[in-house]
């Protein structure tokens, strides 16, 4: 198995560069609307975006999103899926305070373009500080609720994706996840995510930047699509989805308007195959402790994978084949190639 991971500095309101339906999932976080941090952002894309009047602004900063939007529903094959992480916003503007629901918005927009809306899930960003609060404090009807959650959006183009030959119901089964994954990961609340540290050189970049943790691309990934398949993150920053997509044996495409960025992309990929494998083998563990548990609670089990030796619950999970990053080498610029290893033999006592 080996995967491609490109990265191109552009505008994601223009992908001409990218076929018409060649991407097989989209995982990104845009810049959220009436969000502060990212006003500059905003008004770089249009400068008649004026902050003096908010619903006007948040109309706009909606208009350029719209197009990056517009574009995915024609780089998508059909059949499939877009994940859009995505935070509400709340802010006073002429003295009066508001929510702005960037998440209502997309789902609008999304479902004009011609996209299925599927269930989302909220998860919940732990660095918040759990007393703070907005408004008048204990003084009723003047106190607000804080925002603690974002919201990861999920759309289909077209219908359900099949899967009709052999080789691709093959693929498929040693794409599948575990029991205990599929359990935790398809509720529609996850509060065990936790924040992230961004790593990255220039100061000015990492202002712009709004790095999700690790773990919610590599759900994502894992959850709706299959080895070998293209994740595109149009709103790259520091390259998490990538990252999560070279982990999981899938390529990746990443577009970011900061140059600064993709160098520090770049910087990291070298780091990417020490870090990856260290988060499969813990995917790996993380297996065997709920075998480990559920033993002690007298449970038994039908199923042994065949490739890593260890019990399953279900038979969907016989299959399942988790490589490690064995080499990444620079292909030309911005572009890196990774080759694994075989699967690890999980000795289960």
């Amino acid at each position: 198995m080996r995967t491609e991971h490109s990265f191109y500095q552009g505008d994601s309101r223009r992908l001409s560069f990218i076929p018409s339906e060649s991407v097989d999932l989209v995982v990104t976080s845009p810049p959220y609307p009436m969000i502060e941090m990212w006003d500059r952002t905003f008004r770089k894309l249009n400068p008649q975006i004026d902050l003096e009047n908010g619903n006007q602004a948040y109309e706009l900063m909606h208009h350029e999103l719209d197009k990056v939007w517009k574009e995915l529903f024609r780089t998508l094959k059909q059949g499939a899926m877009a994940c859009i992480n995505i935070g509400d916003a709340t802010r006073t503007i002429n003295g009066e305070f508001k929510l702005y629901p960037n998440h209502a918005r997309i789902i609008n927009k999304f479902a004009e373009l011609g996209f299925s809306t599927l269930p989302r899930v909220l998860w919940r960003k732990q660095t918040n500080a759990p007393n703070k609060f907005m408004g008048s404090g204990m003084l009723p009807p003047g106190a607000y609720v804080t925002l603690e959650h974002e919201t990861i959006l999920i759309f289909r183009k077209g219908n359900k994706r099949e899967f009709k030959m052999q080789t691709e119901k093959e693929n498929r089964q040693e794409s599948a996840y575990f029991w205990s994954e599929r359990n935790q990961w398809f509720s529609d609340i996850w509060e065990d995510l936790k924040g992230t540290r961004q790593q990255i050189k220039e100061k000015s970049s990492r202002q712009r930047s709004g790095a999700f943790p690790f773990e919610l691309p590599y759900r994502l990934i894992n959850m709706f699509s299959v080895k070998g398949d293209t994740v595109l993150d149009p709103f790259t920053g520091t390259g998490t989805t990538s990252f999560a997509a070279a982990c999981s044996e899938r390529n990746s495409l990443g577009v970011e308007i900061d140059p600064d960025l993709i160098k520090n992309i770049l910087w990291k990929t070298q780091e990417w195959k020490t870090a990856g494998n260290h988060l499969i083998e813990k995917r790996l563990n993380r297996q065997l402790e709920f075998v480990k548990k559920r033993k002690e609670q007298g449970k038994e089990f039908k199923y042994y994978n065949s490739y890593h030796n260890f019990p399953v619950v279900t038979r969907q999970e016989k299959n399942i084949k988790i490589n490690s990053i064995k080499n990444i080498e620079e292909a030309e610029k911005n572009k890196i190639e990774i080759t694994y290893s075989p699967p690890q033999k999980k000795l289960f006592l």
